[in-house]
C-alpha cells in the first residue's frame, strides 16, 4: 500500500479524529491544534495529487515529538497519532 491509498482509506477518521482532538485534549495539550491545521494541508495537497509532502510530516513529527502518545490520552488520539505515523512512514518509502 502506498501514501495515497492509506489516505483514501484513512481520511475519513483523520478528518473526524483530528477535529475531534482538539476539542477533548486542545486545553491540555495546544499543539494539538497544529496538528489538526498541518493535517488540513495534506488533505489538500493528498486531493490536489500533490507529492510534495516532506515539510508537513516533519512538522507533524515536531508537533507530536515523534508522534509520541501523551499518557492522559484517549484512544481516539492515540489512534490518530498512530494512523498520522503510518502514513509519514508510507509518504518517505
Amino acid at each position: 500500500m502506498n501514501a495515497r491509498q492509506f489516505f483514501e482509506q484513512q481520511d475519513e477518521t483523520l478528518d473526524l479524529y483530528t477535529k475531534a482532538i482538539t476539542k477533548a485534549h486542545g486545553a491540555h495539550h495546544p499543539e494539538i491544534f497544529g496538528v489538526r491545521k498541518v493535517y488540513e494541508e495534506l488533505q489538500r495537497k493528498f486531493r490536489a495529487g500533490r507529492t510534495d509532502l516532506a515539510e508537513e510530516f516533519a512538522q507533524l513529527r515536531t508537533l507530536t515529538h515523534g508522534y509520541a502518545i501523551p499518557d492522559d490520552a484517549c484512544g481516539a488520539l492515540a489512534l490518530t497519532y498512530q494512523l498520522l505515523q503510518q502514513l509519514d512512514a508510507l509518504s518517505r518509502a
